[in-house]
């Protein structure tokens, strides 16, 4: 718990403690009961009469070798109406959405879900009533089964892969116990009740209950890394009853205990349950069970019993709902459908009742225009409606939907592609998990991280020391020289050493091969005997199994300088001295917890000398350090220095204890480890009595690597205004520490602590509650009124005191309680407590809103549900686009959560690659996903929607003019081969390169400028303002599409006489200056040109001409006259020069404005991105220049000292295990020679 003086509550509550992980998902009823009497104090209103009633019968209750039992009628629920089905889920895991018989429906009902395509199915059936149709109904068939058909490959390919990723994991191989033997069965058939057996190095298939194991006490250990990010392995252990009975097939066969349990929930750290077995029942609890998704380590085999599978385990459970996640664009996409299409609908409801006056006042009176049908001048308006409905359709361009997929597959393939994305260590590509959030990659804001295993790589590394006052660690020669530059020690005199270990510092290694120095050897003989490390022989290899990789990495140090832990008895440590083997009597082992913040073991040496060895953080060890201790403000300054070089830092002492003075302690020992009462506390004050008066011999500093490129990372994405919170399962003094490696904190930064912000949170509750319009405004002061940066680290255990996040069932009873309480009491509420759902909901906001004021947000000990609720609060009161970024199955829900969710394929296992949308090796690589990749694709697609919309309105507008010219009676003004072949062939291509080749500068000028990432964050590149001007451009061109033309044909001759002044030669003279007009356009647009491009402009041209003079052919027409009635039209109408002038003078209309205001633009107000263009070749060549001269930069320390983070794991070691004995084997007579190098288990696949 923070040191700093916490704010006391009002109600005399406790405060959360910043070492406990809290859990606020499920809770059974018991749990709201057993806490309900808390809520009524101070209630008075008459409360109910109670009638006892029996005992609820246990949600969960299974039948070891039993599958029938789990089927009877009473465990069965009702899926849909009288169908029912059994409540405990199969094993198998189903994440796709399509199979054979399902695809086809199941697909065309959600494409038409999409207003854009089910208009258009309703515009080809319109098409196909003669009465209606203006055009062909192939005009609209053929694009409509275009998009419907390239989006059904799609989504059939995505789901494709999502059946191989279940069919590979539902195939995996276990042994269950059927029919009296072990069989080999796929984890799809597993089922609750069963005994499977498995060995070494196995993925745990279900939630299952450890029976026995081949080690000693069935003790199996379990890397947990994919649930708890933890690498380090944990250790399970059956009952003893279980252990005693169950090891073989016949026994194992007949075990037939019933398990009654709690029912399935996302709570990783609890589980309790009672096996009843010839009629004792025995206790269970998460110790003997083994989660899904963790792995057997070092055991060879043991035999389980499935009690949760599939659905119902823990890590599915934490796995939080998949969420169908859009972009921005999309979204904004379809309210700008909407909006075209209310356009729409008036404009035809407009040029409908046109046609309904032009009939009555002139068309009926014309006696050439008498179609003998007898329609009324109403019915005729009626069905011009929908003729034009049918024309003007093309204002919702159905082909943009399709081409919106085809650029973000193509995007998707570039990051898939992109080398400097690709982690060569691991063989491992970036990895583009959907196509359709690409651009919102260009509009982050906020981003979420994990600590262990993303900006870490969760390895631990010993790096300097101080012994006695002197520093150890920076490169040094053999006598004691500082260098520059210095090299690797080669410990090749250490048979056992590990190859992998790296230190520079000559001195101290000859300082030990010496034994000069006694307290360099004191330094290294605690750390080789002060742990609770296990050491396992395998072969001719020694494997150590710690409890953190902090204790790991201290025992290898130590095994490096020449103290290596051999073995050790539940009342020996075995050890070599350099050259010498010494056996330690341990007498006693006093484990660290997170209170302690120390651990201490007393040994008995062989000279009969009894010491007390103690390692634990500064803040506890100086306390109890006796006064005459040598070497504290040396040490201290040492510490300090440690800490400002973000390293984790750890005291060492010891304590010579006289033999009266130990069986004196020894006997309160015993009387407070037997105590049926507060036992822990108990011993606590034990230990106590112990650990003072300490002689202070030096401190350790351990790295916690950091990823490469961290901090450059974190710092360029913060100039980019992208804000960083971590979210972590880590204790509080780690993840601060790995803030300030990571330069998240900094020295001028006042950091506010869960105390201080619950002050303010209740100070602002508190000024709306006095206000008489409180609840009707906004109360939008800020809350760090003073200057300077400030930084947020909260703990879970204060998040829910901040939110109200309190058990879901206990929150409801009580709101409902205190609203109560506040209407029937004439007292003042209490300000812990929200009277209502209105003021937990200001609470929340009034949170974010603080937080958003920080710098740097750390939330440390949350839950992986808090980690979601963190994320949902900012996008729900921030309306921001988030994404999280995480590599264990504790940030899968997270992951879902977020707009966009990112997975690093680390040590972790591959939970929350599965979930991501985007995956890669390394975090570094996330500033080139969003700098380059996510602004290219968000400037891509805002270039792309602008033009494609503003080519659709230039294009349909025109048949609005021309409506004014021919009775509003629903004539095209093109050819109808034209209106089909417009948005698919001769305007595709070019604007279909826009959208996955555009770059307004390169990817390194991207990444120097991060500012050029703003104009996406503030959405200024598409948005309605955009959409408008599009509009009016579309109308702009269409007006000159329409009249210029109109007015060259205006009384006008040919050459030859004639006057190609028909409809057919004006539509010719229109579409050639509509395409040529287009293509221009988006050439003007266009900022990064290649061969493509222009080769796209140039193409589609030429198809244009080349095409319409084949429709235009008398060839074709005698073929299919009925459906090529332009005959000879290009050619008469092509052939004459002033037609060609028109079209140039056209042409140069619609785009002489563009020009002038693009120059104006870029001249006068130019964007951030104008200025970085203008100088491209200049920033390109210093960029040269700096990589030239680039040299890696000293380090500098910080101003001012922080108290360091102590290097200890998360929970207590193995000192419980140790002492009892369970996990020792007899120690052999003769112990085999060992091998040459040691190494920590985590780190091997195959241990």
């Amino acid at each position: 718990m923070s040191a700093r003086h916490r704010a006391a509550s009002q109600d005399s509550q406790e405060e959360p403690d910043d070492e406990e992980v809290p859990y606020t998902d499920d809770e059974t009823d018991d749990e709201v009961h057993s806490e309900d009497d808390l809520d009524r104090r101070d209630v008075h209103v008459p409360e109910p009469v109670i009638i006892p009633t029996p005992a609820a019968e246990p949600g969960w209750s299974i039948r070891a070798n039993d599958r029938e039992y789990c089927n009877q009628p009473k465990f069965q629920k009702k899926v849909f109406l009288c169908v029912k089905k059994s409540r405990y889920s199969g094993n198998a895991i189903k994440t796709y959405k399509y199979n054979i018989i399902t695809f086809l429906p199941l697909n065309l009902f959600e494409q038409f879900n999409r207003a854009a395509n089910l208009y258009f199915l309703c515009l080809l059936i319109l098409q196909v009533i003669p009465q209606i149709t203006t055009l062909q109904w192939y005009t609209t068939l053929v694009p409509l089964v275009l998009v419907l058909a390239i989006t059904a490959i799609k989504d059939l390919v995505d789901d494709l892969a999502r059946h191989s990723m279940d069919k590979q994991i539902n195939n995996r191989k276990c042994d269950v116990l059927l029919k009296g033997r072990f069989e080999e069965t796929r984890w799809m058939n597993l089922q609750v009740g069963d005994v499977v057996r498995l060995k070494k190095n196995d993925f745990i298939p279900a939630d299952i209950l450890l029976l026995s194991s081949s080690n000693p006490n069935s003790l199996c250990y379990v890397e947990t890394a994919a649930l708890d990010g933890e690498t380090n392995l944990k250790f399970k252990m059956g009952l003893k009853v279980t252990d005693e009975r169950l090891h073989e097939e016949d026994q194992l066969a007949r075990f037939n205990a019933l398990i009654l349990c709690e029912e399935p929930n996302n709570r990783l750290d609890k589980f309790m349950g009672t096996m009843i077995w010839d009629s004792e029942s025995y206790p269970l609890d998460l110790d003997n069970m083994l989660l899904r998704g963790c792995r057997i380590r070092n055991t060879d085999e043991c035999h389980c019993l499935v009690i949760f599978a599939g659905n119902d385990t823990k890590i599915m459970r934490n796995g939080g709902k998949t969420r169908f996640k859009r972009t921005r664009i999309d979204i904004l996409m379809n309210y700008m459908v909407y909006t075209i299409f209310g356009l729409l609908v008036f404009l035809c409801a407009g040029l409908a009742i046109g046609h309904t006056y032009w009939y009555e006042s002139i068309g009926s009176k014309a006696w050439y225009l008498f179609d003998g049908l007898g329609y009324s001048s109403s019915t005729r308006g009626f069905i011009s409606f929908w003729g034009y409905i049918i024309i003007l359709n093309t204002m919702v361009p159905i082909s943009l939907y399709v081409s919106v997929e085809v650029i973000r597959l193509g995007q998707s393939r570039f990051i898939n592609w992109d080398l400097q994305m690709y982690y060569a260590d691991k063989d491992t590509p970036a990895k583009a998990r959907t196509t359709t959030l690409n651009e919102q990659l260009g509009q982050i804001e906020y981003i979420f991280s994990d600590k262990t295993g993303t900006l870490t790589q969760n390895i631990m590394a010993f790096k300097k020391c101080t012994i006695t006052g002197r520093n150890y660690g920076d490169p040094t020669s053999a006598d004691g020289v500082a260098l520059d530059h210095g090299t690797p020690v080669d410990f090749s005199w250490n048979k056992y050493a590990d190859k992998n270990f790296q230190f520079e510092d000559q001195f101290l290694v000859s300082s030990i091969r010496s034994k000069e120095d006694p307290q360099i050897l004191e330094f290294f003989k605690l750390l080789s005997l002060c742990h609770t490390v296990m050491v396992e022989q395998k072969g001719d290899e020694l494997v150590y199994q710690a409890a953190s990789p902090d204790e790991g990495a201290l025992v290898t140090a130590a095994c490096n300088f020449g103290y290596v832990f051999l073995s050790r008895t539940q009342d020996t440590i075995t050890i070599l001295e350099m050259d010498h083997e010494e056996r330690y009597e341990m007498l006693a082992l006093l484990d660290f917890n997170s209170d302690r913040k120390r651990m201490s073991i007393i040994l008995r040496f062989p000279d009969g000398k009894i010491r007390l060895y103690c390692k634990g953080a500064d803040t506890v060890i100086y306390q109890r350090l006796d006064p005459n201790s040598k070497n504290k403000e040396t040490t201290q300054e040492s510490l300090d220095i440690f800490a400002n070089e973000t390293l984790r830092t750890l005291c060492l002492c010891y304590k010579d204890i006289s033999q009266a003075e130990y069986d004196a302690w020894s006997q309160k020992h015993q009387a407070a480890s037997v105590s049926m009462e507060n036992r822990e506390e108990a011993l606590d004050t034990v230990y106590e009595e112990i650990e003072e008066n300490l002689l202070l011999i030096g401190a350790t500093a351990i790295e916690d690597k950091l990823q490469d490129g961290v901090p450059e990372t974190i710092a360029k994405l913060a100039k980019a205004d992208i804000k960083i919170w971590v979210l972590t399962g880590d204790k509080k003094e780690t993840a601060e520490n790995i803030g300030y490696a990571c330069q998240l904190l900094t020295d001028d930064m006042k950091i506010q602590y869960g105390e201080d912000v619950n002050v303010q949170l209740r100070n602002r509750q508190t000024q709306r509650r006095n206000d008489p319009q409180g609840r009707n405004k906004k109360l939008k002061e800020p809350f760090f009124t003073e200057p300077g940066k400030n930084a947020l680290v909260i703990t879970g255990g204060w998040l829910n005191e901040i939110l109200y996040e309190k058990k879901k069932k206990r929150r409801r009873l009580r709101l409902k309680k205190l609203r109560k309480r506040f209407i029937h009491s004439t007292n003042p509420p209490d300000s812990n407590q929200p009277v209502d759902d209105w003021e937990k909901e200001k609470r929340q906001e009034d949170f974010v809103d603080m937080a958003c004021e920080c710098s740097s947000v750390i939330c440390c000990r949350v839950t992986p549900k808090q980690k979601a609720t963190v994320v949902s609060l900012v996008k729900r009161y921030k309306k921001a686009v988030t994404l999280s970024i995480g590599d264990g199955a504790n940030d899968v829900n997270m992951i879902k959560t977020a707009d966009i969710g990112v997975g690093i394929s680390g040590q972790e296992g591959m939970q929350a690659v599965m979930s991501s949308d985007y995956a890669f090796a390394q975090f570094r690589y996330l500033q080139r996903l969003l700098l380059v990749h996510g602004r290219w694709s968000y400037i891509r697609m805002c270039k792309f929607l602008r033009y494609f919309f503003y080519k659709n309105f230039a294009f349909t507008l025109v048949h609005f003019w021309f409506a004014f010219f021919n009775g509003f009676s629903a004539q095209t003004v093109y050819e109808d081969w034209f209106i089909t072949l417009y948005n698919v062939c001769y305007s595709s291509l070019p604007v279909l390169l826009i959208g996955l080749l555009e770059q307004d500068v390169n990817d390194k000028l991207s990444l120097r400028y991060p500012k050029l990432y703003l104009p996406g964050q503030q959405g200024s590149l598409f948005n309605y303002k955009n959409f408008f001007i599009s509009l009016f451009h579309g109308i702009y061109t269409s007006l000159m599409i329409f009249f210029i033309p109109y007015g060259a044909f205006l009384q006008t001759m040919g050459q030859d006489g004639e006057a190609p002044s028909d409809n057919q030669s004006f539509a010719v003279v229109a579409a050639s200056s509509l395409i040529i007009t287009v293509n221009l356009q988006i050439s003007l647009n266009t900022s990064y040109w290649t061969f493509v491009n222009f080769f796209a402009v140039i193409a589609s041209i030429a198809i244009y001409f080349g095409i319409m003079f084949d429709f235009h052919s008398a060839g074709i027409h005698i073929i299919l006259p009925t459906t090529f009635t332009f005959t000879g039209a290009a050619s008469n109408a092509l052939r004459q020069p002033y037609l060609w002038l028109t079209i140039i003078l056209t042409v140069g209309i619609c785009l002489l404005p563009v020009i002038c205001i693009q120059f104006l633009c870029q001249s006068i107000w130019p964007s951030v991105g104008d200025k970085v263009q203008r100088n491209r070749k200049k920033y390109e060549l210093e960029d040269e220049e700096e990589e030239r001269k680039k040299k890696k930069p000293a380090f500098q320390r910080g101003v001012h000292s922080r108290r360091s983070a102590y290097a200890f794991s998360h929970s207590t070691g193995y000192a419980d295990l140790i002492v009892s004995g369970r996990s020792i084997r007899q120690r052999p007579r003769v112990r085999p020679e060992l091998r040459e190098s040691i190494r920590e288990a985590p780190q091997d696949d195959n241990i």
